[in-house]
């Protein structure tokens, strides 16, 4: 038996080269715009690349945060920092490489390893990039909470 889920997302067009993103899922309305590197591109407003960085970005953390809490692994913060790399390859623009610079705060030294292992589990399971075919990079980072 296949476990599937559908999300639905609207797009609006709003003036120029911008758009409000919906869901009858969500209350929060996403402006979307071409970015400014690009003709006519607006400034200060999400654009699909950031958004696709972010999609990986966002799986990677719920995808830790679920299987920190199976390894009942103890930690203090997490935070993750993404760039996404977008190229012209054969003549066509394309989001080529991920890097995903997580930032993990666990609480002992002696959890360090398992730590790193949760970390690494995360990044293999997580289901949006499993699904793009671009590069991602991984460079976790942990740091152990001053007592």
């Amino acid at each position: 038996m296949s476990i599937t889920h559908n999300y639905l997302v609207n797009l609006n067009w709003k003036q120029g080269r911008m758009g409000g993103l919906t869901s009858p899922e969500l209350t929060d309305e996403v402006d979307v715009a071409t970015h400014p590197q690009f003709p006519q591109g607006m400034e200060h407003v999400w654009s699909p690349e950031h958004l696709f960085t972010a999609a990986v970005n966002s799986c990677l953390m719920t995808t830790f945060l679920s299987i920190a809490e199976n390894s009942k692994l103890e930690f203090d913060d997490f935070s993750s920092q993404a760039s996404g790399k977008l190229e012209m390859v054969d003549g066509k623009y394309l989001m080529s490489e991920v890097t995903l610079m997580p930032l993990l705060t666990i609480l002992r030294a002696e959890d360090e390893e398992k730590a790193l292992r949760v970390l690494q589990k995360s990044e293999a399971a997580c289901l949006i990039s499993n699904s793009v075919k671009s590069t991602i990079v991984f460079k976790p980072e942990i740091v152990v909470k001053a007592s």
